[in-house]
């Protein structure tokens, strides 16, 4: 259990660790234009994401389970090494096929970082202030959305796109010092038991599952069976994995959490909710730039209404939630990502560019309003033993959210694409896909209004 710390320079060490892990994910699509003028290997190019995507995925919830096993410094430590010794080996990469391999190094670190951070947090606060924290946390998501490209530009520009990694290490050291030199931790000694097969059959299903969804429709065609086996095995593995589970002393993922109504809808509604954004981050760039004619920059800045509402609206929540209602909160930011769905489902061609502007700005308080509360919720709907794999659960479940959105987009873009490239197929297959964003907006506000009442969820509370 956490002692008394001094919780100002360990949430600066926090948020440092979590602000370099967010980073990355911006300042290397900023670069790789150059990174594959230096090493080339344009047909991999994908790889350098999918990679990092897919160990992020895998660690999460294994990270999660050892947090609440031997305690969030070692794994904190563990994580932020990880991720800093995989940013230097890329750093000094002289291959793509090298550059791929470290990625995976960094995706594993950050597959620790970003469940163990937020775990803490929990740890440091409780009831209202741990809803306010948790915004200020969100909120380190958009501030590195916004920077990365500025980031990632200066370095390329002015000194070697190797620095974008470099530049990890002394950050990375400095919210070492501060979240070991600050935080104090007992952890009672004992024994562990530690859940090696459930990790490994884990790994297997969400490894083919992961490689499935980045590579079908682009690679192999959906009903190639390479994918289908892929699918198959995730499948077959997911089933041992809870079988392996229902059996050990202590499961990697405890089967009881899914008994608990709180997880369960908060865990869909990110899968739901985050689908929805990974599209919209995506797609309206492109209608942006084909359908309004904007350049590329101008397309680039279209997405920065959603990343300055979310926070904005993800503080604001922190503070309403205990005076209006947990579920009066959630409910709230689907109805707006639902009203934001409806609004994007009716564009059309000669819709103009401040049409975009509203609807993403709508569509970014909406998921202020759903992803701090829903957050603060899990955690709180656990004991300390059990908030770290509780949090990397409902981190993960966002992560396949967004994941399976962007593959089930893709695959919708590509069947309009491929009949001709004109910009009225373009068109008609992104409305396509703001449809069936309104569909899932739609199923999400069903959802979440399956939330117990603020009453019963208070009741529930664990600080």
């Amino acid at each position: 259990m956490p002692k008394q710390s001094k919780v100002g320079w360990v949430v600066a060490g926090l948020l440092i660790a979590l602000f370099v892990g967010a980073l990355d994910v911006t300042v290397v699509s900023t670069a790789m234009p150059n990174i594959i003028a230096d090493l080339s290997g344009t047909h991999l190019i994908s790889w350098v994401f999918t990679i990092y995507t897919l160990t992020t995925c895998v660690a999460t919830p294994i990270f999660g389970k050892l947090t609440d096993l031997f305690g969030r410094k070692p794994v904190f430590t563990i994580g932020v090494v990880l991720f800093v010794g995989g940013s230097i080996l890329c750093g000094f990469s002289q291959s793509m096929i090298a550059l791929i391999w470290f990625r995976a190094v960094q995706g594993i670190g950050a597959g620790a970082l970003n469940p163990v951070c937020f775990t803490i947090v929990g740890d440091l606060f409780a009831g209202e202030k741990r809803g306010r924290m948790m915004g200020v946390f969100a909120s380190v998501w958009s501030v590195a959305g916004l920077l990365g490209p500025l980031v990632g530009g200066y370095f390329v520009d002015q000194v070697s796109w190797r620095w974008i990694f470099f530049i990890n290490l002394p950050l990375g050291v400095l919210a070492l010092i501060l979240v070991l030199g600050f935080m104090r931790e007992t952890f009672e000694k004992q024994k562990k038991s530690i859940d090696f097969a459930g990790a490994a059959v884990f790994t297997v299903a969400i490894s083919a599952l992961m490689y499935a969804l980045l590579s079908g429709g682009d690679k192999y065609a959906w009903d190639s069976a390479v994918i289908i086996g892929l699918f198959v095995v995730s499948a077959l593995f997911l089933f041992l994995f809870v079988w392996v589970e229902s059996r050990v002393k202590e499961p990697m993922v405890p089967l009881s959490i899914f008994r608990n109504r709180v997880m369960n809808v908060s865990n869909l509604s990110g899968f739901l909710a985050f689908s929805i954004t990974a599209g919209v981050t995506i797609y309206a760039p492109i209608w942006i730039q084909t359908v309004l004619g904007h350049n590329a920059t101008n397309s680039g800045l279209t997405v920065m209404p959603m990343s300055l509402a979310w926070p904005l609206a993800s503080n604001l929540a922190g503070r309403l939630m205990y005076k209006v209602g947990m579920k009066a909160t959630v409910v709230w930011g689907a109805a707006l990502v639902a009203g934001g769905a409806v609004w994007l489902s009716a564009l059309e061609l000669g819709s103009p560019y401040w049409f975009w502007v509203c609807i993403l700005s709508i569509l970014g308080f909406g998921m202020g309003f759903i992803s701090n509360p829903t957050t603060v919720m899990v955690q709180s709907s656990v004991g300390w033993e059990m908030r770290g794999v509780a949090t990397a659960a409902n981190s993960l479940l966002r992560s396949l959210g967004q994941t399976v959105g962007v593959a089930v987009f893709g695959t919708i873009f590509n069947h309009f694409v491929g009949t001709a490239g004109a910009k009225e197929q373009m068109t008609s297959g992104m409305h396509a896909i703001f449809v069936l964003m309104l569909a899932i907006a739609a199923v999400h506000l069903l959802t979440v209004a399956f939330l117990p009442p603020h009453r019963k969820v208070m009741a529930q509370q664990v600080s």
